[in-house]
């Protein structure tokens, strides 16, 4: 099947390249760019020279891509422009997965609280929201829009969501504390992303309004049936990739962690990118690096009465690229990891 990445020379865009090169049953067929449209795919990423079919960027002409003979499209842009090209490529009866944030939000008005304006408020209802590991399979059949979660709240959201679900933790004083590698800002210049300005220098942004709050939240309360709210609080990190999150929730009454485990164990049984760890063993994000997987773990401490969960995941990967890919081979009826492995 040919698919099409349109902004492809971002971070997760180059991801993307790289991971549908070589799938077994998808065949990259156009990659876009307005910054490098007529440079062949080789001299813009060349770690694809000699497996890049000779591919060239184009323009990034949403028209063009949408009168031709491309069904899915992956958009790896920012928000905003996403929606823009959503609507076209959506009237034309494409299928779109996209890595913004423009259809992670189902209530508009929370969306423009975060993000300012939506360019396509008409297309939210033909959008699904898909976290593979824990949205019903009904949206392969509802969604013309498939928006793939962020690299955050898919930390939060994997180890959380059973456990708030089976009520074998508090839906109060939830704290989420993250970690993320450089590359998460995008490939921007900026003098804040300079390697002599994160070399060995972590600190906290974004706190109280991270724009990943509200799909978070949204995501919790669809989940577990009952409004959550929780205190995240984002570090940029002095790493290029991954991402590393402890989130701190009081154990409901007489619940073990034994109980906690065979929540997860449950939940995950048949998810091939889902490792639960020995509780103790904490993850690690040079563990899951270049892997579509996320892995967790969970300790008690009788102490505070505390359940402390930890996640890790390739920002990059498991966090967009990936994660998008999953999404295409379950809508397409792909083998779930096919080329992801």
């Amino acid at each position: 099947m040919k698919v099409g990445i349109i902004g492809a020379s971002g971070y997760t865009g180059e991801a993307l390249v790289k991971l549908l090169l070589g799938h077994p049953k998808a065949e990259l067929a156009a990659v876009t760019s307005r910054a490098n449209a007529g440079r062949a795919l080789a001299a813009v990423i060349p770690a694809v020279r000699g497996s890049d079919r000779g591919l060239v960027f184009s323009a990034s002409d949403a028209a063009a891509l949408a009168s031709g003979d491309i069904p899915l499209f992956f958009l790896a842009l920012p928000h905003g422009a996403a929606a823009e090209y959503a609507r076209v490529l959506v009237a034309a009866g494409k299928r779109v997965i996209d890595l913004s944030a423009d259809f992670r939000i189902a209530d508009l008005g929370t969306y423009e609280r975060y993000y300012g304006k939506h360019h396509a408020p008409e297309l939210l209802a033909s959008a699904r929201y898909v976290l593979p590991e824990l949205t019903a399979p009904s949206w392969k059949a509802e969604a013309k829009i498939a928006a793939a979660p962020g690299c955050y709240p898919t930390s939060i959201l994997v180890p959380l969501v059973p456990l708030l679900s089976g009520g074998i933790v508090s839906r109060e004083h939830i704290v989420a504390n993250s970690f993320s590698g450089v590359s998460g800002a995008g490939r921007k210049l900026e003098e804040a992303y300079l390697f002599v300005e994160r070399a060995e220098s972590a600190k906290a942004y974004g706190l109280t309004k991270h724009r990943h709050l509200p799909e978070i939240e949204e995501q919790l309360a669809l989940h577990s049936g009952s409004a959550t709210v929780i205190q995240f609080n984002p570090h940029l990190a002095p790493m290029r990739y991954g991402i590393a999150t402890t989130i701190t929730v009081p154990a409901a009454p007489g619940a073990s962690v034994e109980a906690l485990y065979a929540s997860w164990k449950g939940a995950y049984a048949s998810s091939p990118f889902v490792q639960v760890l020995p509780s103790g063993e904490t993850p690690d994000t040079a563990s899951v690096a270049g892997t579509n997987r996320v892995d967790i773990s969970a300790v008690h401490d009788p102490r505070t009465g505390n359940f402390v969960l930890t996640s890790a995941l390739d920002n990059i990967v498991k966090g967009a690229a990936g994660q998008a890919v999953q999404i295409m081979n379950l809508w397409c009826g792909f083998g779930e990891t096919a080329g992801l492995r």
